[in-house]
């Protein structure tokens, strides 16, 4: 046997021994790992299902087109598309403001400047309150920015423009619905 073939098998051994050592150590951090559901107990996981604390909020009513947005998906996502509890523990105050911005400006051959992209930020501010005592529980603001296509057809860019709120719409609904679970989740724990 040659000297670099001995070479070759020693590397090949301790490449080999190199990685059961990382798979043993990856098995020992996985082993002590403690993931357990945000809300839920462990013996029995439903996806869909809230906690009863969270499916309790009652969202207040909104006055205008993008909060109403907001609104509706934070209800379907809190209480499955159950609509809102009769009896809630919680009140929610929501607030949202919409800012637009041309993103990219494309230049023709004519020299005029044209706005090709455009974008659609959704701020989500929101208050938590209790129903029995009436003091703030959780209070927040969440964001998201959605991008659209400006085409040169009016209609177009206006439904471009409100599929790009809609799609903000649901991610700041979401957001705040995780905001929420990590708050109450937190003050359980103390």
């Amino acid at each position: 046997m040659s000297w670099s073939d001995r070479v070759h098998r020693r590397l090949s051994w301790f490449s080999r021994a190199g990685a059961m050592a990382v798979l043993g150590a990856m098995a020992l951090l996985v082993g002590g790992c403690t993931v357990q559901p945000l809300y839920g107990n462990v013996s029995s996981v439903t996806p869909g299902v809230a906690d009863a604390r969270i499916a309790s909020i009652y969202i207040a009513e909104v006055d205008t087109r993008d909060a109403q947005e907001v609104r509706n998906h934070l209800i379907f996502l809190l209480n499955g598309g159950a609509g809102q509890p009769d009896n809630p523990q919680y009140r929610m105050i929501l607030k949202v403001t919409k800012r637009s911005a041309s993103t990219v400006t494309l230049q023709s051959a004519s020299g005029d400047n044209e706005p090709t992209a455009g974008s659609v930020r959704l701020i989500g501010r929101y208050r938590l309150k209790d129903t029995e005592t009436d003091k703030t529980v959780i209070e927040g603001e969440r964001s998201a920015t959605a991008f659209f296509d400006r085409p040169r057809q009016l209609f177009a860019e206006s439904r471009a423009k409100r599929d790009a709120v809609d799609r903000a719409a649901r991610e700041v609904a979401e957001f705040i619905r995780l905001d929420m679970m990590m708050e109450l989740k937190r003050a359980q724990a103390q």
